[in-house]
């Protein structure tokens, strides 16, 4: 197999010289110092950031017990809640229909003629 002239080490040299022809050496040195720049504010933030996560990690670590703790009585609560209202809806629903049937019947109770007077 033939070598391409492309391929060939001389060929490369050659191109590597041409690129570097078209950069000035003051500007690839500028591009370097801003990439150090940037790189070792990068790190500075990097540094601050882990900081503050552990920070977040011990400050969480204190409250998540009482956070807990209220979110069970919190839910306790609701619970109780719900018994609570499904027990006065059965006992309006009951107190409907015991004088709604009253009603119908013709049946006046102390209360209902207490409302007419």
């Amino acid at each position: 197999m033939e070598k391409s002239p492309l391929a060939s080490p001389e060929t490369a040299a050659e191109v590597a010289a041409r690129f570097r022809s078209l950069v000035d050496a003051e500007e690839v040195g500028s591009i370097k110092q801003t990439q150090n720049v940037i790189l070792g504010r990068l790190q500075d933030s990097n540094a601050v950031l882990t900081h503050f996560n552990e920070y977040s990690e011990q400050c969480f670590a204190e409250v998540s017990n009482d956070f807990a703790s209220k979110t069970r009585l919190l839910q306790s609560m609701k619970a109780d809640l719900d018994h609570i209202f499904l027990k006065l809806s059965c006992k309006l629903q009951r107190h409907n229909l015991t004088r709604q049937n009253n009603w119908n019947f013709g049946v006046k109770r102390t209360d209902d003629r207490e409302e007419e007077g």
